[in-house]
């Protein structure tokens, strides 16, 4: 590549032309990165605690409706990470929340069909998304 007159050309043009390059490839796919960062990167701003069938539900591959949440915990916003505990306390994952602290607390224990009425909106019908879960192990 040769610069002239001190212009230095935006990188992806110089690969473009030609220019010699290093590519650093990551092992893990999206999805992967995506719950390393969900686990390990995000300070959980509260708690769910779920009963034994969520747990189950949970490591079954399934999303964590209201109906399994027992227990608020913590002042967290839609959107944060929360810690998923199970009966006894252990942690079991961490994910992140699809409710605000107040709205899962009126929702928590209650069947999904039975949000709207709650709330006065439709939101999801999972308190956490499997997309969104992180179970430990994983």
């Amino acid at each position: 590549m040769i610069i002239a007159s001190g212009h230095v050309p935006h990188p992806l043009q110089a690969i473009a032309d030609g220019a010699a390059c290093t590519w650093f490839l990551t092992p893990a796919n999206l999805v992967t990165a995506r719950k390393k960062w969900i686990a390990g990167s995000l300070e959980p701003r509260g708690a769910l605690v779920i009963d034994a069938g969520a747990v189950k539900a949970l490591r079954g591959g399934k999303s964590l409706l209201p109906a399994g949440v027992v227990k608020i915990e913590g002042a967290f916003g839609r959107g944060d990470a929360v810690v998923v505990r199970g009966p006894d306390g252990a942690e079991i994952g961490r994910g992140l929340i699809a409710y605000d602290a107040e709205d899962a607390d009126k929702i928590k224990g209650r069947s999904s069909a039975d949000i709207l009425s709650i709330l006065g909106f439709g939101g999801r019908t999972e308190m956490i998304h499997r997309d969104d879960l992180v179970l430990g192990g994983e």
